[in-house]
């Protein structure tokens, strides 16, 4: 095949505002911080070493060796925990859902993309060091969008009820999901592999926060992967401040919503701010807090705060005050010392939605990258993609539009009828100025006779093409069935597969594949062989 990139802009699955964004265009210069490139981070990590406190590193890694503390990991996460306490260690962050087995591919994307970045500054800046953070997000509540998987044409769910933080969750029953997951799975060293990683991960531990971990530090933990859990009572201790002026100030609403008025005009606006952007959490809580009557209440509960009283409950428990999707950036910015966060085009368009609410709490804004995409093609794929003519266009390319475009090529006839319409139209143009000259009453029917004539070639394009697929039926129907094969639904192939469909053929070679292939910086819509 020609080519084992597409454009991200010609791949068709990206907002207008991400399309802009990658072109750098100089409308949206007020909307980030920096554009990501090699150069740009010298400038950006200056600036975060300005406005990140020892104090705060101190904090974090006290908080990391304590989330990690019944986990074994690798010699080379041990050490990227202690080089955060160097004033010249930085990070690269990428954060998901808890999803179960890791959920639709584009988790390791996005994992391997950070990775890769960060290897990436290390030789480009060899003085300073990158250490790659995956963010769980653990205070989320979405439970219907992670309670399963794709393993080729079953779903796997995990049926449970959840209410409050997702990380929280006890991961009581999956025992039962792993029953129907192995069944799927068959017999084989790579099968045996998956059904004990499944088990390790959620059979051996209490929480989904705890399983996460597990299995995103078995995937990565050889590269130094840094997994941060946010739901953490020293950590939401350095995010007290910013709450406070959250709840009296409401800064963020304010913000976001001038940001709003200015990109509603020509972009899709992706979030839109509460007035207040925090939630109140326990175990089987998870309720916006709003502000009525002068009180601050706690959505769908009887609890009730006044002013005072709500902020003594953020002094002695910090933990119980979460931020929403506005905040969470923030929150995310305020204790790390982060350059960039790497995330998938819905993601990056938020996040550019949030700068001047980083620049009203003095805190840095990183530099902001859409993470690697890719599609995972067999050499079989390839073979038969090679075969019919097909180009990296075309699968990306609307099934129906690609199933004309080729039965067009594949005929014999040219079944393109424009040039004879408009050879009708200016034998019309012509009838029309001989009636306007004779007599002015038949000017209707004239119209009337080309619309007429014009339609009925158009039904006759039509019914030849329509003849033409039936001719060329076999060949459209590989053409089909193999795009069927890259985007299932007609969607894209990172969104809907788990990666343990492609591990049961190719085991590790699909993560090694990952790290050599994946250029995060190279903003394309890479293709990778399996």
């Amino acid at each position: 095949m020609p080519t084992d990139f597409i454009s991200y802009q010609k791949s068709g699955y990206f907002t207008k505002l991400i399309v802009d964004y990658l072109d750098e265009k100089p409308e949206l210069n007020s909307l980030y911080n920096r554009f990501p490139n090699l150069g740009n981070f010298k400038s950006q990590l200056e600036e975060k070493a300005q406005n990140y406190s020892a104090e705060n590193r101190k904090i974090l890694i006290a908080a990391l060796e304590n989330q990690y503390t019944h986990f074994q990991i690798s010699d080379v996460t041990k050490a990227n925990i202690s080089l955060l306490s160097n004033s010249k260690t930085f990070t690269v962050t990428t954060g998901h859902q808890l999803n179960l087995f890791s959920g639709p591919l584009y988790f390791l994307y996005k994992i391997a993309s950070t990775i890769n970045l960060c290897e990436a500054l290390k030789k480009e800046y060899p003085t300073y060091d990158f250490v790659p953070v995956y963010w769980m997000a653990t205070e989320d509540h979405d439970f219907e969008e992670i309670n399963h998987f794709n393993f080729k044409n079953a779903k796997i769910n995990w049926n449970k009820e959840s209410h409050g933080p997702v990380g929280r969750l006890s991961t009581e029953g999956l025992n039962e999901v792993l029953e129907v997951f192995a069944s799927e799975l068959g017999l084989g060293e790579n099968a045996a592999y998956l059904k004990e990683l499944f088990e390790n991960s959620y059979l051996k531990h209490n929480n989904l926060a705890d399983a996460t971990r597990y299995l995103a530090n078995r995937l990565f933990g050889d590269k130094g992967l840094v997994i941060l859990d946010g739901d953490d009572v020293s950590l939401k201790q350095l995010f007290a401040p910013f709450v406070k002026n959250e709840l009296l100030h409401q800064t963020s609403f304010q913000k976001v919503t001038e940001t709003n008025s200015l990109l509603k005009t020509t972009y899709d606006i992706q979030v839109n701010p509460r007035e207040i952007n925090l939630f109140y959490i326990e175990d089987t809580i998870r309720e916006r807090i709003v502000f009525e009557n002068n009180l601050f209440k706690v959505n769908n509960t009887k609890l009730a705060f006044s002013e005072k009283e709500i902020l003594e409950l953020l002094t002695t428990s910090p933990e119980k005050f979460s931020p929403n999707v506005i905040l969470r950036p923030l929150y995310e910015e305020i204790i790390l010392p982060n350059l960039c966060y790497i995330g998938g085009g819905g993601e990056i368009a938020y996040w550019l939605q949030l700068k001047s609410t980083f620049e009203a709490n003095k805190v840095t804004f990183p530099i902001l990258l859409v993470r690697n995409s890719v599609l995972l093609a067999t050499e079989k794929q390839i073979r038969k993609a090679d075969k019919l003519n097909l180009s990296w266009a075309d699968l990306f390319s609307n099934q129906q539009e690609l199933f004309t475009e080729k039965t067009k090529e594949f005929s014999k006839f040219n079944l393109d009828f424009s040039e004879q319409k408009e050879h009708l139209k200016r034998q019309f143009e012509k009838l029309l100025v001989i009636t306007n000259q004779t007599d002015k009453s038949f000017i209707g029917a004239v119209k009337a006779q080309q619309t007429k004539q014009i339609k009925g070639l158009e039904n006759l394009e039509k019914r030849l093409l329509k003849a033409e697929k039936r001719v060329h039926a076999e060949k459209l129907e590989q053409i089909i069935l193999l795009q069927n094969e890259l985007f299932p639904n007609q969607g894209l192939q990172e969104r809907k597969a788990n990666f343990s469909e492609f591990y049961l053929d190719v085991n590790d070679k699909l993560i090694e594949k990952l790290f050599q292939e994946l250029k995060p910086l190279e903003l394309n819509f890479t293709v990778i062989t399996l």
